[in-house]
């Protein structure tokens, strides 16, 4: 097996991957990954479909390397947000808020879930909704309360990163320093992030854990005997369902004393969730479970930019990824985005996608009539360096066995769809048999030197939006090669 090395932002250099647990039926070594998804209020913008990609690719090469069966890749969904309250409030003010929050949570989700499996990303092993998860936030804030790490003021429950640096003296350091994965003291947190003022909060940097709903607003009951309904914040969110999905099968969970139980092996999502996301993440996790980690390897992708500019509606290059979908096939785009190296800001241009295009259509040519057979080996060393893609894809340009390369780069999750499937996605008219069956009248008439027939076939081919190449082969008889225009 490849040693996998991956970058890791906790401690800023590449480490090996080596899972923490092993799956309990088989014996085998097993991988768990998380990665912060969507917040359904609104369609998913080309900037939220970089980490989707990223870590779809991760997700492959892990079932490659340990087998389908030892990875257990979970990506959540945040379906209770004042964002989702704002949009369903004012898209549906006819209905009752919270029918109006399900109508738009489940239309938008249904939408991201479209959009990211047109992108080529195979389904997460779960997507836990934070709404099924109440019980294990108010569980860990009862925890974390107990234990001195949060306090009630005024019907919301708040973190302190204060108690928690205390509590590291404490324990011989046994806790992580609040900070370490952003690299910034107390201070510099304060100065660089937009911190609530509250007069009930003690510290500037204390953040919510719970927080109590205003009417008509969704809302639970409160854990610690608060006694008005209230809803999770966001960070202890991730902290419970990580929990029910990577820690609780697996032994970890509330009820479980040992820290290694409650650490998993992969936190992913993008570089703007360093601070505050997953820095509150990692504190409220490891001071509920008494670990000196969350996740043995953060990883995040760099940003997104648009035809050199940062993308924003008020520039008007906001992008949607449903708005890409409608100009360019969900593979183009993928492999856009797969061509920087992850870690590193991406600038996302109309030129690199026609560039992305030429290179797939090259590289269908090669492998369409072929069945795949296994992965380069130097492909895969590649790409188990801290999912090096420019380098792998580099590597795949040179491969001359075609089932090679078919296998390759389905690893990728790219070349995995055929003559037919793309002309459906072109919205052509016509199979992939009647197209092969005109291509070959066509060739019958040019070897029987009836040109205006030759060019009736081809026009009709046009109009069908199929791009002919004419050749000879090895033994210099003439030969079509076809393809969907773009």
């Amino acid at each position: 097996m490849a040693e996998l090395m991956l970058y890791n932002t906790l401690t800023r250099r590449k480490e090996r991957l080596e899972p923490l647990a092993r799956h309990p039926e088989t014996g085998m070594p097993l991988v768990r990954m998380y990665v912060c998804g969507p917040t359904v209020y609104d369609y998913a913008h080309i900037g939220n479909a970089r980490p989707v990609i990223v870590f779809d690719v991760l997700f492959r090469l892990l079932r490659h390397l340990y087998g389908e069966d030892n990875v257990v890749y979970a990506r959540n969904i945040t379906d209770v947000d004042d964002k989702i309250n704002e949009r369903a409030a004012r898209d549906c003010p006819d209905l009752p808020l919270n029918e109006a929050i399900r109508k738009v949570t489940e239309g938008t989700n249904a939408q991201f879930q479209a959009d990211v499996k047109a992108l080529g990303c195979l389904e997460p092993t779960d997507q836990p909704r934070a709404t099924d998860h109440i019980d294990g936030m108010r569980a860990l804030i009862e925890r974390l309360i107990e234990r001195g790490f949060a306090y009630v003021a005024e019907n919301h429950v708040l973190f302190s990163p204060a108690a928690m640096d205390a509590a590291k003296d404490s324990t011989k350091g046994r806790l992580p320093r609040y900070g370490a994965l952003a690299n910034r003291s107390l201070d510099e947190m304060i100065a660089g992030a937009r911190v609530d003022v509250a007069p009930y909060k003690r510290d500037a940097t204390d953040f919510v854990l719970w927080k109590p709903s205003k009417p008509n607003e969704p809302g639970w009951d409160s854990p610690a005997s608060i006694p008005v309904p209230g809803r999770p914040g966001w960070h202890i969110e991730c902290s419970a369902m990580s929990m029910a999905k990577l820690l609780e099968p697996f032994g970890g969970g509330l009820a479980c004393d040992d820290p290694l139980k409650n650490t998993f092996d992969v936190h992913g999502g993008g570089i703007d969730l360093v601070f505050p996301h997953h820095e509150n993440e990692i504190a409220q996790s490891c001071c509920a479970f008494g670990s000196e980690r969350m996740a043995s390897i953060w990883m995040h992708n760099g940003f997104l930019q648009v035809e050199g500019q940062k993308m924003s509606k008020s520039l008007g290059n906001f992008r949607t990824i449903r708005e890409v979908l409608d100009d360019w096939p969900g593979e183009v785009a993928r492999f856009t985005m797969l061509r920087s190296h992850y870690r590193q800001p991406i600038d996302w241009t109309d030129s690199s996608l026609r560039e992305s295009q030429a290179i797939l259509d090259g590289w269908y040519r090669k492998v369409d009539e072929v069945e795949a057979t296994t992965p380069d080996p130097a492909v895969l060393s590649a790409l188990s360096d801290d999912l090096n893609t420019p380098s792998a894809f580099a590597l795949l340009h040179q491969i001359a066995d075609p089932a090679v390369l078919k296998a390759t780069a389905q690893l990728l999750g790219l070349l995995g769809q055929s003559k037919a499937e793309r002309l459906s996605g072109a919205g052509a008219s016509v199979d992939e048999a009647t197209v092969q069956a005109l291509i070959t009248a066509r060739l019958a008439a040019r070897a029987a030197k009836n040109w205006a027939e030759s060019d009736r076939i081809r026009d009709e081919l046009v109009a069908l939006g199929i791009v002919l190449m004419d050749g000879k082969d090895e033994a210099g008889n003439p030969v079509t090669r076809w393809e969907v225009k773009r």
